[in-house]
């Protein structure tokens, strides 16, 4: 059984030595983050050097995941050159995802896949002509795939997409566990602080994930870095500038080499719904930097409490405004579907809170997040936290208000605030149970809802610190810059594996 091939747009190379061409084969978490982040890391490695090509295994997804499944779709109607798509066969009776064991339930899912890009790499490798394969890499959630290429001598990369602070704690806590034999459920569930060298200051145990608060997430951590220490490199999607402090932490570590390659976006417009054009036309209407977005990714969502104490805020607040609200899955699909559009926010709202703050905001369903970032009149951003949208953030100049909600997100809002001073402080320790939503969750309050719109819309002194960073951020992607120089050292790298 052939595997489908979705896409396979091959341009015309440019010979490296003795007419070879090489090809690098990614592989993706089967996530919209993970999967749009890795695709703008293969064009830039394109782009880069005209004799590379890359080939991007996709997996189907173990969620119901319509955003994925359309993003897929479109590639698929795209002309990439030098890169194409090949959907990995899967089993009948794939690993059902756990929800008492999500991660690493999740990697085995994943690790189910390790046959099928076996057979691929050996089809790829065995291959007669120029072509040669020079390396594979994997997402931090396909560390397993590792092994794999590893049965070919095949160098392995892996792409993290979340920041290098936060690798840092996966390290040092790996470390700890293997060389301290310390108990990590015990240090991940004490209270105080605790020293994290990739941090800047000593990290508030209430910021710790909740998922690395349980064995799962830790026997999931000890797994991923131990395959990560198998690695030829690590790209991570950030940059000196930003994190200059973890980046030289790692310089002094026998982890593998470290190479900072972002910011890495998907700037391109992404296809949304009819009404979107009526979201951009009020903008447009609206003064420079005078709107608030509120957006919280693809799996953020609130219970009605929660989203009335947003709305009451909101309008204390008087700022205008452009809010992404989306229906959690029902409590007997919270692990099985994404989030989905309110066919009538009013339901879940104040009794009149539309028709007040008419002419003053938008309540939307799924945002166009990028292209809202990207308008001048939006001047401040509630957000979850999530590295992508950090990373996009600082690339329009357009400062964060945090309310983390799930994995790695309040260790992020923590170094955007405390350690960088790059965002304000609407919740550091927020957290939703995304998983098993049926426990208790903390309600942030209106007041502080208001207290942290205003804020982001009206520190001018983060704002100032934000706007340095966006100029930073452009500027290291360019020639002469820091990120575009260590994607140099990589292909350089890369290069090497050619025998």
């Amino acid at each position: 059984m052939k595997h489908k091939l979705i896409n396979n747009k091959q341009a015309p190379n440019t010979p490296l030595m003795e007419n070879t061409f090489v090809e690098l084969v990614f592989i993706p978490a089967p996530a919209v983050g993970h999967i749009m982040s890795a695709m703008e890391m293969a064009k830039v490695l394109v782009n880069r050097h005209q004799s590379l090509s890359v080939t991007v295994l996709l997996m189907n997804p173990p969620l119901s995941m319509l955003a994925l499944t359309t993003y897929i779709e479109s590639l698929a109607k795209k002309a990439i050159e030098r890169i194409r798509f090949i959907k990995l066969l899967q089993d009948q009776t794939p690993p059902k995802l756990d929800s008492k064991a999500p991660l690493m339930s999740y990697y085995e899912f994943i690790n189910s896949h390790c046959k099928y890009v076996k057979n691929i790499l050996e089809e790829m490798i065995n291959q007669t002509g120029s072509r040669r394969v020079v390396g594979l890499v994997a997402d931090w959630f396909c560390t397993g795939m590792i092994d794999v290429a590893n049965e070919f001598n095949l160098p392995s990369y892996v792409y993290f997409t979340s920041s290098a602070a936060f690798l840092g704690f996966m390290v040092h806590f790996e470390t700890l566990y293997v060389d301290q034999k310390q108990d990590l459920l015990e240090l991940a569930n004490s209270e105080g602080e605790i020293v994290i060298p990739s941090f800047v200051n000593p990290v508030p145990m209430r910021v710790f994930p909740e998922l690395y608060q349980k064995q799962d997430g830790l026997d999931f951590l000890i797994c991923t870095i131990g395959s990560m220490r198998k690695a030829k490199g690590i790209l991570i999607n950030t940059f000196l500038e930003l994190e200059s402090h973890a980046i030289n932490w790692f310089s002094g570590t026998n982890f593998p080499p470290v190479y900072p390659v972002g910011p890495l976006l998907n700037l391109d417009s992404v296809a949304g719904k009819a009404d979107d054009t009526d979201v951009f036309r009020w903008l447009d209407s609206q003064p420079r930097a005078s709107v608030v977005l509120l957006c919280f990714g693809s799996m953020g969502c609130f219970d009605e409490a929660q989203l009335k104490e947003i709305a009451r805020g909101l309008e204390r607040s008087g700022h205008h405004f452009v809010w992404s609200v989306r229906r959690p899955p029902p409590l007997e699909q919270s692990f099985e579907v994404l989030p989905d559009d309110y066919d009538d926010p009013r339901v879940v709202l104040p009794d009149g809170f539309l028709e007040r703050t008419l002419g003053v905001g938008k309540v939307i369903g799924w945002a166009p997040q990028v292209s809202l970032l990207a308008h001048e009149a939006v001047g401040g951003f509630v957000s979850h936290c999530g590295w992508n949208s950090m990373i996009e953030s600082l690339w329009f100049g357009v400062p964060t208000a945090t309310l983390p909600i799930y994995c790695e997100q309040q260790m992020n809002a923590f170094e955007m605030v405390v350690d960088l001073g790059l965002a304000v402080d609407l919740k550091l320790d927020y957290k939703i149970n995304v998983i098993n939503p049926e426990g208790d969750t903390v309600i942030v309050m209106a007041e502080e809802i208001e207290r942290g719109i205003r804020s982001v819309m009206e520190d001018n002194e983060v704002r100032a610190k934000v706007k340095e960073m966006s100029k930073m951020s452009r500027a290291t992607v360019v020639e002469g810059g820091s990120s575009y120089t260590s994607v140099g050292y990589l292909i350089k790298d890369m290069m090497r594996n050619i025998i």
